[in-house]
């Protein structure tokens, strides 16, 4: 199939699964302890990674237009880092942690071993950043639901833009180069293990720690 075709057929596989991550997402009441200010502390982890992933493939990226998408999403993460700092301190919470502790997720070992051009824009742009828009939502709709209108404003307003852009250029990108047959493979490969282990952490985080409706990066 054309690019452009395989494109739309990983769309389409990824999107029934992001149905379900959302589902699953908002699952269940949410616990008692769970606040805005908790769900933001679990963003900065994500984001941190989503930065530390994007630098790490940046440096060994042949394709120049890649190489600068990768430039523009460690600012667009970094940036949602220090926007969720700031908004951690107007609500009183401290962002005086270090989202290194505990380790690494399984997604940040995976995505930062991965290599090859097209298996990386499918694995982070074109399907992280689709998984990050549908948590990010969630996590709108909870913010709403206690009141948290600058919070969700901040989400819906900027970081959400800039996820969609990513997941956009992601798009274009794997249409440039995801050409035959072998790289189509890889690609839906990538996604599928992205998607895999981001069901696989969500489930943890909400068995072991209540945690639910918890944003992307």
């Amino acid at each position: 199939m054309t690019s452009k075709e395989f494109v739309q057929s990983l769309h389409a596989e990824n999107q029934e699964a992001l149905d379900r991550l959302g589902r699953l997402s908002v699952a269940g009441p949410a616990a008692d302890d769970l606040t805005v200010g908790r769900l933001l502390k679990v963003a900065l982890k994500n984001e941190f990674e989503a930065t530390e992933v994007a630098a790490i493939w940046l440096t060994s990226t042949p394709e120049l237009d890649v190489k600068l998408a990768l430039a523009r999403q460690v600012g667009d993460e970094a940036k949602h880092y220090r926007l969720i700092c700031e908004r951690l301190n107007e609500l009183g919470e401290s962002d005086e942690i270090d989202p290194r502790a505990g380790g690494y997720s399984p997604l940040f070992d995976y995505l930062s071993n991965l290599s090859g051009t097209v298996p990386r824009v499918s694995a982070g742009q074109f399907t992280r950043e689709g998984i990050a828009l549908v948590r990010n939502q969630c996590f709108i709709d909870f913010c709403i639901s206690q009141g948290d209108e600058k919070t969700a404003a901040m989400y819906n307003d900027i970081i959400q833009k800039d996820e969609m852009h990513h997941h956009e250029l992601g798009r274009r990108l794997l249409e440039r180069y995801a050409r035959d047959e072998a790289q189509q493979a890889a690609a839906r490969l990538a996604a599928r293990k992205t998607i895999d282990l981001a069901e696989e952490i969500q489930e943890m985080a909400r068995i072991k720690a209540g945690i639910s409706r918890a944003p992307g990066c």
